[in-house]
């Protein structure tokens, strides 16, 4: 099976091609910051290139769905979504906290954590076996950090904004793999959107 996995949620631009038995075949990841709705395509273009396949050998698409940048998530979620209708394919959406948790946990608890800004931080904490305790949620960073202290002494604290493109591939499959239900993706917000109308 074959998996294109897209992240738009940081500044990264990124693409991977998965293989679920060869592992991963093709990648591209561009540090753009902003500007996601023009480089995604060719991100994702330069990935299939190296993995030599095309659209059309795709058995399913991961997005991460965030929390993030606002408008990048949707650029992200809304390409993966218009794909997986266009190649009649699965979409999965893949949260960057749990991503984050799934890159740092080996086997062990988590607690993800993303800097948000305006004082915030957003968080979600995972059993050693993957499953979510806590969160996600929009903390302020008081709270975040007192959760952070409180974390018991086998707890693995997990920090960055976004895990590697590799990551949602390998949880994408481990979905698909397990029979878990799969549903469209949608941007997770865990708080308004900044702009406001003048």
């Amino acid at each position: 099976m074959l998996i294109l996995a897209i992240d738009t949620a940081a500044g990264l631009c990124a693409a991977c091609v998965h293989d679920t038995q060869a592992g991963e075949r093709g990648r591209e990841v561009r540090d753009i910051g902003r500007g996601h709705a023009e480089e995604l395509m060719a991100v994702i273009e330069t990935a299939l290139a190296q993995a030599a396949v095309s659209y059309g050998d795709l058995d399913a698409i991961a997005v991460s769905v965030g929390p993030g940048s606002f408008t990048s998530v949707r650029v992200g979620v809304a390409t993966a979504r218009g794909l997986a209708l266009a190649l009649k394919i699965p979409a999965i959406g893949i949260s960057t906290l749990e991503a984050l948790a799934e890159e740092a946990g080996a086997g062990r608890p988590v607690l993800a954590r993303i800097e948000a800004g305006r004082g915030q931080a957003y968080v979600a904490a995972f059993s050693a076996y993957g499953e979510t305790t806590l969160g996600p949620a929009a903390l302020g960073v008081d709270d975040a950090d007192a959760l952070v202290r409180d974390a018991g002494p086998d707890t693995v604290i997990a920090t960055g904004q976004t895990a590697d493109i590799g990551v949602y591939a390998r949880l994408a499959s481990h979905r698909l793999e397990t029979g878990r239900p799969v549903s469209l993706p949608k941007p997770l917000y865990l708080r308004e959107v900044d702009a406001r109308p003048q």
